[in-house]
């Protein structure tokens, strides 16, 4: 006999378990199921365990280069790599930790370890048992997607969860992806100690972004050591000699790199084949994203898909915004959509990148008048205090309604910066509300009434 619950959710990353926590204060009986860890990618193998081993490795980057500040810890900085692991591994640990027992600690919820299947499209079944509900979340996350390269299986290689485990620096690390999680692991073991080569297929790094964003990042990490090998149109795999041959076809220099290791880091793909979808008749697209509406409801009503899984965003914060639409529709009659958030997100090199709404090429293929300024942070206080002025900001407004139309902040603070201007593109308020303003001295922020002092037509 099947068990009946007001709702259930599968999976428990960034928006399963705050929704467990609402729909339980609301009185509402909710089961809700993992198959691996507590917490999900973020807390297991993303952004928590990640930022601690930048931490770490920013620790170690600043330590040799203290006579800039006026000290000296020897000349060789010798970083323990079992250390550095167990430190992450107690961070992202207490996290997850964290996670299980609140759920378990929860009123009105049954946690409940297991892989669970769709069984109809109102009941799943999980370690032989059916249970029931009218409403069904799922919350299931992605992968590292693992490409169809030459070769692809006569080597070992490594992805951002199988990084997790190494506690050795890695002699030759090379990372196949020059986008944002390939590029947070290359300056990171870079400052390590190993040397790092970047493969992209792409014409420049982290391709989605404007080209002077994409050129300061590469200039940033080839300075400190970094090997970028751009037009690698045809990646193959092959061992040599104990090592691991990377044939690149670039349009110039050798044609393969030897490594000792491989991380593949080229983008996600959704945990969606192996839930019984079909039994359900939820929809996917040809990726595998669970299709959803501006609510997150897909195509069966009484089921919503959240989080990495439905393809409307690659973060927690757009997981844990999902969590906020649909519980605020559910519980208070909300009419929030997504559509209504601005894109915002960050690539955590040093110096970081925070960047919200519209780039360069949008705003060409927008067409609208616009306002446009750029600042270096060679010129901004704060960063020539901490000998860390590499990178520049620069705004877009629209020019008819003053209002902000997207940012990027590459240098010290960026990724704190940005969320001024974010807040004020969801005021919908014009950019004179940040020019105006007096800022605290000496920050980063008090630059951005300097930056918008300078605007200037946008020219295509």
């Amino acid at each position: 006999m099947a068990r009946h619950f007001d709702a259930i959710i599968i999976g428990t990353g960034q928006a399963g378990p705050p929704l467990a926590k609402r729909f339980s204060a609301a009185g509402m009986s909710v089961a809700i199921m993992e198959r691996e860890k507590f917490g999900g990618t973020c807390v297991n193998t993303g952004c928590i365990p990640t930022k601690t081993l930048i931490a770490s490795a920013y620790a170690a980057h600043v330590a040799r280069r203290g006579s800039e500040y006026g000290f000296v810890v020897g000349d060789n900085v010798r970083v323990d790599m079992k250390r550095v692991k167990a430190r992450k591994d107690e961070i992202a640990g207490r996290s997850n930790k964290g996670v299980e027992q609140s759920l378990r600690q929860l009123k009105n919820c049954t946690v409940i370890e297991g892989h669970a299947r769709f069984h109809s499209p109102h009941a799943v079944s999980v370690n032989d048992e059916i249970l029931e509900a009218d409403k069904i979340f799922i919350n299931v996350g992605g992968r590292a997607a693992v490409p169809p390269l030459t070769g692809i299986h006569d080597v070992p290689f490594l992805t951002n969860s199988s990084m997790m485990d190494v506690d050795f620096l890695p002699p030759h690390l090379v990372i196949v992806g020059g986008s944002y999680v390939g590029l947070e692991f290359a300056q990171m073991y870079r400052r390590f100690g190993s040397e790092v080569t970047v493969i992209e297929m792409g014409a420049r790094l982290i391709g989605r972004e404007d080209e002077d964003v994409s050129n300061a990042v590469r200039e940033i990490l080839e300075a400190e050591g970094i090997q970028v090998r751009l037009n690698a149109k045809c990646i193959s795999l092959a061992k040599r000699d104990g090592e691991i041959a990377v044939g690149v076809d670039c349009d110039a220099s050798p044609p393969k790199v030897i490594g000792s290791h491989i991380l593949l880091a080229v983008g996600r793909t959704p945990n969606t084949t192996d839930l019984g979808l079909d039994q359900a008749g939820v929809a996917t697209d040809a990726r595998g994203y669970i299709v959803v509406d501006e609510t997150l409801q897909t195509n069966v009503p009484g089921i919503w898909a959240l989080g990495d899984c439905n393809g409307r965003g690659a973060f927690t914060h757009t997981a844990y915004n999902d969590y906020e639409i649909v519980a605020d529709n559910l519980l208070n009659n909300g009419q929030r959509r997504v559509s209504d958030r601005i894109q915002t997100y960050a690539l955590f090199v040093d110096p970081p990148l925070g960047r919200c709404g519209m780039t360069d090429a949008e705003l060409r293929k927008d067409g609208r008048p616009a306002l446009v300024a750029k600042y270096p942070m060679s010129s901004v206080g704060r960063a020539i205090e901490k000998a860390e002025t590499k990178g520049f900001m620069k705004i877009s407004v629209d020019a008819e309604t003053k209002q902000i139309l997207g940012a990027a902040i590459l240098g010290t603070g960026g990724d704190e910066v940005v969320h001024i201007l974010l807040d004020l593109m969801y005021a919908k308020a014009p950019y004179t509300g940040v020019q105006r303003a007096m800022h605290i001295h000496p920050t980063v922020a008090e630059f951005l009434p300097t930056l918008l002092a300078k605007l200037e037509p946008f020219a295509d």
